[in-house]
């Protein structure tokens, strides 16, 4: 009985002794697949840590009693100005010259570019409809920038 004791005790430090000596060996001189795991585990420990306050943060109370009011008047007239210049005249010169790249780039072989080209013509052209059809337009029209 005493030896089989004594052999499982030798057992269980002989697997103590190999996993230290592997641990000792992946923290001296890594191979390329345990660096990147090594690494991607502390990307996620790291995302993991910085996620946490931003889940719990209805929790927390702040100004506004814990609700941030947001105002969005800057951003809606970024995107004014910048769907302003894509259906004006901008827009217009960005669908002619990549319909003309279209032609000259399939004129000369280059088929993928031909399609890239009239992939954006298009694009440009109906740049409008897609946005009404897409996203939420109404609040970024002149009348919610007034008030």
């Amino acid at each position: 009985m005493v030896t089989k004791i004594r052999s499982i005790i030798a057992k269980a430090h002989e697997a103590t002794v190999d996993v230290a000596r592997k641990a000792s060996l992946v923290a001296t001189t890594p191979t390329e697949k345990q660096a990147q795991m090594i690494l991607f585990s502390a990307g996620i420990i790291c995302l993991a840590v910085a996620l946490s306050h931003d889940a719990s943060a209805q929790n927390m109370q702040g100004a506004y009693g814990g609700r941030a009011n947001f105002d969005d008047a800057r951003i809606a007239n970024a995107v004014q100005t910048v769907m302003r210049f894509l259906e004006g005249s901008f827009g217009a010169l960005i669908m002619a010259a990549s319909g003309l790249g279209a032609i000259m780039s399939a004129a000369f072989g280059q088929y993928k570019m031909a399609l890239s080209c009239m992939v954006v013509a298009v694009g440009a052209f109906i740049l409008r409809s897609m946005m009404n059809t897409f996203f939420n337009v109404q609040s970024i029209s002149n009348d919610s920038l007034n008030q």
